[in-house]
């Protein structure tokens, strides 16, 4: 029985021929995600922002009364609450400042939580609490800027590592890349005012490390192919290169989507956005890899002469020596 294959043995797509429409289209996305991230922002969890955050499922209802909420959880008196959906529409999450003096007596936002949680209950007896979440202001802005450090170290060493095992011009083709990917999936997170918590950031390392693997075995088959057909020019020999690892590519991004989307569809609720994330960023991470990692090497002038041992002075004087 022939075996079936995504991408045919001898596929020959020409991509450089399309890469200035997809390096605008490109540009103009991640413009588009700046604008989102400083008009809209993130819908930042507790993690971040800090406070306490109350999961609530109306067991009994197709949506929860979200405006009853808000006037019964603000007549408390602890300020005014940001209740928001949280998977299904009879799932919401309520998210409270932090009454003052809690940071020093944890007491006090128990007592604020118990309060709010029997209110609610009182009030909706086919309320249930799934979970209380509380974090201090001070732990919130260091999670944060701890979690933005992983990320700017992460892109700082894959670029490094790329400098070292290719070139640098192979090092500012994956930058940008992995820049495209990064922004475009947090793009997402703006658009869609999807919470953004650690989880969030732990999928973003995850993505990165990912797509880093994929750009590496295009870039080593470039390489290979600087070596092995050094009269190529190299829009030709960057085509075959893409095309040669392209079913491989296709193959495992595919394999790893299917996972995903059934996590997305089937999966828990509380890991929803971390799937999301990965799978938006994979979609991305590969169409980055076929389009968008080659042309720089074009822009930036690489050639066959990158890869190919300089011959010293010592060795040049003995094949003189020899007649070579």
């Amino acid at each position: 029985m022939k075996l079936l294959k995504l991408i045919p043995d001898n596929t020959n797509i020409h991509f450089l021929k399309w890469t200035w429409p997809f390096f605008i289209s490109n540009l103009l996305a991640m413009a588009g995600a700046i604008v989102l991230l400083f008009t809209m922002g993130l819908n930042l969890g507790v993690d971040f922002v800090g406070g306490q955050m109350i999961r609530v499922t109306f067991e009994r209802s197709a949506e929860a009364p979200i405006a009853e909420l808000r006037e019964s959880v603000g007549a408390l008196g602890f300020g005014e609450p940001t209740i928001q959906t949280f998977g299904k529409p009879n799932e919401i999450s309520v998210r409270m400042r932090l009454p003052e003096g809690s940071d020093s007596r944890p007491e006090i936002a128990d007592a604020m939580a118990q309060k709010i949680t029997a209110t609610i209950k009182a009030k909706h007896p086919d309320a249930r609490i799934d979970g209380v979440d509380s974090v201090s202001g001070k732990v919130s802005g260091e999670l944060f800027s701890t979690g933005m450090l992983a990320l700017g170290l992460a892109m700082i060493g894959i670029t490094i590592y790329i400098w070292v095992r290719f070139e640098w011009q192979f090092a500012v083709g994956a930058l940008f890349a992995l820049v495209q990917d990064i922004l475009l999936t947090v793009g997402m997170f703006s658009l869609t005012q999807m919470e953004f918590d650690l989880n969030i950031v732990a999928a973003l390392l995850t993505l990165l490390g990912y797509s880093l693997n994929d750009k590496i075995v295009v870039y080593d088959r470039i390489r290979e192919n600087l070596k092995k057909f050094r009269r190529m020019p190299l829009p030709e020999l960057l085509d075959l290169s893409v095309n040669e690892t392209l079913s491989r590519t296709v193959v495992t991004s595919v394999s790893v989507l299917i996972t995903l989307f059934a996590l997305l569809l089937l999966g828990p609720d509380v890991i929803f956005g971390f799937t999301a994330a990965i799978a938006l960023g994979i979609f991305i991470g590969t169409y980055s890899s076929i389009f968008m990692s080659a042309p720089f090497l074009v822009w930036l002038k690489v050639d066959s002469d990158s890869f190919v041992a300089k011959e010293s002075h010592t060795d040049k004087q003995e094949r003189l020596a020899r007649g070579g």
